[in-house]
């Protein structure tokens, strides 16, 4: 092997400036390129999760624990509302980066015209016809009768819907000015919402006393600024494509295009949301019985609120290490740089692990403080129910940062159909079934065991699945193989 040969590309280009911003991905050391991809990240996935998550402290710490439970009752609803903003916005962003990089520039402005359009249509759909029907929708989550925490999930939603279309167009919208390759705008577009939903929930909650209303006030409020940051970007001229009422053409096409390439996560927003229902069904089942109170239900939705609410901080950073490793696997998996395809892979897999080891054993060893946090007055019930589920609910945790990072290699090399099927194993396809067997059989303990038993058993399959695949990648990288972008087209319908 030659001096030349033996010395890393990066010293010899990526020094001196003479590659561009895509091929440093082969290039530069892999620890230092998933630190710069992640870190945008992860920001925005915990400033996404503390705008649900601030709201909970607030409403628990304000009001009381049964108020956390109404908020869980009313979150099927609130999924399927971002899963219509996904549906319209990822769809559109995707359309949008494809007719820019066919240099058909005129119809992505036109592709983001319809988004602005659909956005704002389906949030007024959706407010109104929820709020018409919105008893008959609250009375099928599956509370009992005369439910304290079925009063606060309508006193909180109803002000919930009035922001609807601030809700569409700022979350829709963020994946358009992200697909033009603004990714900060989006990221001050989700800090400017938390921030101002941060500063805004003890002040309504605590200085006006005005209860779930005020959390609810501070939550739309907080959008309505963050979509109006994301317009005034979308109508201003260092956008790539803008938003210019004057050219817009209505086209059936663009709507049914849009809707297509954002259907996929509009089917996993939906199934979440049903995975959602259920749980705050089989809790209201069996939670009265379970805790020895009336309200047993209530307080274990408000129990399993509190352990979602931190599992979700906990792995909103895996998901931006994901988020940052993507790029990167696939720039070298398409140049046949299997090696960096394997170090890229292990890093993030070793990361996400790290930080789902430090969540588990905080949340192990500082149950009752997690819990505190929330409920500073917890009844005996919340104490007694809440440190056990969160001990069962988090037994995997640990192995869940590979389960999501392994997922996202198989689209990576060509085969996403593999990637939804393990990520829906996990969150639907096993699960559903164990809520309603274990339920059944054990009542509200085996609800609570069947997350350990869906991740346990997509754990298993995930790791034969990524054995194969590694080994091939292995098998690539040993030989050396360097060429031309991998053809995927062979492998994506397998």
């Amino acid at each position: 092997m030659s001096d030349t040969a033996s010395k890393p590309p990066y010293t010899e280009a990526a020094k001196t400036g003479s590659v561009n911003a895509a091929e440093r991905l082969g290039i530069e050391p892999v620890g230092r390129l998933l630190l710069r991809f992640s870190i945008p990240a992860i920001s925005g996935m915990l400033v996404n999760a503390l705008y649900n998550v601030v709201d909970r402290i607030y409403v628990g710490r304000g009001i009381n624990e049964i108020a956390l439970g109404g908020l869980s009752l009313v979150m099927p609803l609130m999924t399927i509302s971002m899963g219509f903003a996904m549906l319209f916005g990822i769809g559109a962003a995707n359309m949008i980066s494809m007719r820019l990089g066919q240099g058909r520039r005129e119809e992505a402005e036109n592709a983001l015209n319809h988004c602005l359009w659909l956005l704002v249509g389906i949030g007024l759909i959706v407010m109104i016809l929820e709020l018409s029907f919105l008893e008959p929708i609250l009375s099928i989550l599956g509370t009992r009768e005369h439910s304290e925490a079925l009063g606060f999930a309508r006193r909180y939603y109803r002000i919930i819907l009035y922001g609807q279309v601030f809700l569409m167009v700022g979350f829709g919208f963020s994946h358009c000015t992200r697909a033009q390759g603004f990714p900060v705008i989006t990221m001050i577009s989700m800090f400017i919402g938390a921030g101002t939903n941060i500063i805004l929930d003890p002040i309504f909650i605590f200085g006006f006393h005005w209860g779930v209303e005020g959390a609810a006030w501070a939550t739309i409020i907080s959008q309505l600024i963050s979509a109006i940051w994301i317009l005034a970007f979308s109508f201003g001229k260092r956008a790539v494509v803008r938003i210019r009422l004057k050219v817009y053409k209505p086209s059936l096409k663009i709507i049914f295009g849009i809707m297509t390439f954002g259907s996929a996560q509009f089917l996993m927003q939906f199934v979440m949301s049903a995975v959602q229902f259920l749980y705050n069904l089989s809790m209201n089942w069996y939670g009265a019985e379970a805790l020895g109170v009336s309200n047993g239900g209530d307080i274990a939705l408000s129990g399993m609120n509190i352990i979602n609410s931190i599992l979700m901080i906990i792995l909103m950073p895996v998901f931006g290490i994901n988020q940052g490793a993507q790029p990167i696997l696939g720039f070298n998996y398409g140049a046949k740089k299997f090696g960096r395809v394997l170090r890229t892979y292990l890093l993030a897999i070793g990361a996400a692990t790290v930080i789902c080891s430090v969540g588990f054993i905080v949340m192990e060893v500082f149950p009752y403080t997690m819990i505190g946090i929330f409920a500073p007055e917890g009844s005996p019930q919340l104490l007694s129910f809440t440190p056990w589920a969160m001990r069962v609910a988090i037994l995997l945790l640990p192995f869940t940062g590979f389960q999501i990072v392994s997922a996202n290699v198989f689209i990576v090399t060509g085969r996403p159909k593999i990637s939804i099927f393990l990520s829906m194993l996990r969150q639907c396809i096993v699960l559903i079934p164990c809520i309603l067997l274990f339920g059944y059989l054990w009542g509200l303990r085996g609800v609570v065991m069947a997350t350990p038993v869906a991740d346990g058993f997509s754990l298993l399959l995930t790791v034969v699945m990524i054995f194969f695949e590694l080994r091939k990648l292995r098998r690539d990288a040993a030989r050396g193989t360097e060429g031309p972008p991998a053809d995927h087209s062979a492998r994506s319908h397998s």
